[in-house]
């Protein structure tokens, strides 16, 4: 197969994506948090490629992007008013909701569940795919299952060219880590897996939230999951990845003392002097977290080398998106983290 280099902002891109996504193909589409691998939701045979192209394990649920509110009444049910407080806050934007789903929604999309996670992008053009298309567009991040996801267009040439129709470019992601995911199926909002918006901000449009154990702690891989990224191994390079936590200074001492010929080190822009001979990459600046968020995953990406041996990654603190930020790295690490004050 042949993948096609559609640029986004040529006129005729929007109805080549839809046109390929009606017949059951499949198309990488940029959105503001990562791109995803889109098929039609609603087609079982579309969406078993995406499992086959990422390696994706089944019982991992997908998310049906939407282009407005007013569709989640076609793909959900028992819809509660906070859905509709949640979208006239955060759509489009990387939020995604998980509702009921209604019986047109295939059981390979929801992962067997008889529930939905449903979002509307904020990126032009894959709204106008959807609208084109017609069906709601299931779309994972566009990586190879388990490894960091992609942020730019070469991300997914690179793990999927000649393995799908087609790649849609429209430059590099703006958020850059996938969707706060919120559960709306029980008595209290549940945080699943927290994304471009943080807690602080859900708190005060639905007054209460509970945060899911996964978004803090490894998941059972016998415990059954509503939403992407809770259960498995996500967003890692090939070799282990270690978080220092502590002072800028504690840290750096740290991983002086432990640093191994073949390590590298994943730290803010600010403290690349103190890492000058330990093959240091900065993702971003810790005085502007939104840097690290659309920095992290092609900083992992590079750190994906056989060559390597160990990564000491730096974190940042706080909520909003460096919560988000927190979150990935921990899974990258399989929530391996020490604390370099304690070792003093």
């Amino acid at each position: 197969m042949q993948t096609r280099y559609l640029p986004a902002q040529h006129p005729d891109t929007a109805a080549i994506a839809a046109k390929i996504i009606k017949n059951g193909g499949l198309v990488a589409i940029p959105t503001e948090t990562v791109y995803g691998l889109g098929a039609n939701g609603l087609d079982e045979a579309a969406v078993a490629k995406i499992f086959e192209a990422k390696g994706r394990p089944q019982d991992n649920p997908l998310i049906l992007h939407i282009s407005g509110p007013e569709q989640i009444e076609l793909f959900c049910h028992h819809i509660p008013q906070k859905a509709y407080d949640l979208a006239e806050a955060f759509w489009p934007g990387p939020l995604t909701i998980v509702l009921p789903a209604k019986e047109c929604v295939p059981k390979r999309t929801t992962g067997g569940l008889s529930t939905v996670a449903v979002r509307c992008p904020d990126h032009d053009a894959a709204r106008e795919i959807i609208r084109l298309s017609g069906v709601p567009i299931a779309a994972p991040s566009a990586n190879i299952s388990g490894k960091p996801s992609t942020t730019t267009a070469q991300h997914v040439l690179h793990d999927h060219d000649g393995k799908i129709d087609a790649i849609v470019d429209g430059g590099p992601c703006r958020v850059g880590v996938e969707s706060t995911i919120v559960d709306l199926t029980e008595e209290r909002p549940r945080l699943l897996r927290p994304g471009g918006i943080g807690p602080e901000a859900l708190k005060a449009v639905l007054g209460d939230l509970i945060v899911d154990k996964a978004v803090t702690s490894q998941v059972d891989k016998d415990e059954v999951v509503k939403a992407p990224g809770m259960k498995y191994r996500h967003y890692a390079p090939q070799e282990p990845v270690v978080i220092v936590s502590g002072s800028r200074e504690q840290a750096a001492a740290y991983i002086h003392r432990h640093f191994e010929p073949g390590d590298r080190v994943l730290c803010f822009e600010e403290e690349l002097p103190l890492y000058q001979d330990c093959a240091p990459l900065s993702y971003g600046q810790e005085a502007d977290v939104s840097t690290l968020s659309a920095g992290l995953f092609a900083a992992l990406r590079e750190l994906d080398d056989p060559t390597i041996h160990q990564v000491y990654a730096r974190c940042p603190v706080g909520g909003g998106i460096a919560y988000a930020v927190q979150n990935r790295l921990k899974k990258a690490a399989a929530f391996h983290i020490v604390d370099a004050e304690e070792e003093l």
